[in-house]
C-alpha cells in the first residue's frame, strides 16, 4: 500500500502541473507566417488567434484568392508551433513518459 500512497501523491503532482501548464499554454504565443513573412498570424498555443498582419503590397482586389491561401498557410504554421510547444510543455511535465497510444492531452 505504500507505493499506492506514493502514485496517488505523483499524480496529484502531475495534475497540478498539468493545471499550470495549461494556463501557461493560455498566455504562450506563436507566430505563423507565410509568403514570405508577407502574412503572420499570432495566436496562442491553444490555437486562439490573437492577431493577422498583411502586408499592404497583397492588398489587390484581383489577387483575393492568393491573399486567402496566404492566411491558410499562415495559419497552418501557427498551428504547426502551438502543436510543438504543446509537445515540449507535455514532455517537461511528464518528464519525458510517453503517453499510451491514443491518450492526447491536454484534454
Amino acid at each position: 500500500m505504500k507505493n499506492l500512497g506514493a502514485m496517488m501523491k505523483q499524480a496529484q503532482q502531475m495534475q497540478s502541473k498539468m493545471a499550470e501548464m495549461q494556463a501557461a499554454l493560455e498566455q504562450a504565443e506563436v507566430t505563423g507566417q507565410s509568403g514570405g513573412g508577407m502574412v503572420s498570424i499570432v495566436m496562442t498555443a491553444k490555437g486562439e488567434p490573437k492577431q493577422v498582419k498583411i502586408d499592404p503590397a497583397l492588398v489587390n482586389p484581383a489577387e483575393v484568392e492568393v491573399l486567402e491561401d496566404l492566411i491558410v498557410a499562415a495559419l497552418r504554421d501557427a498551428r504547426a508551433k502551438a502543436d510543438k510547444h504543446i509537445a515540449e510543455e507535455m514532455a517537461n511535465v511528464t518528464g519525458g513518459m510517453s503517453l499510451p497510444p491514443g491518450l492526447k492531452l491536454p484534454f
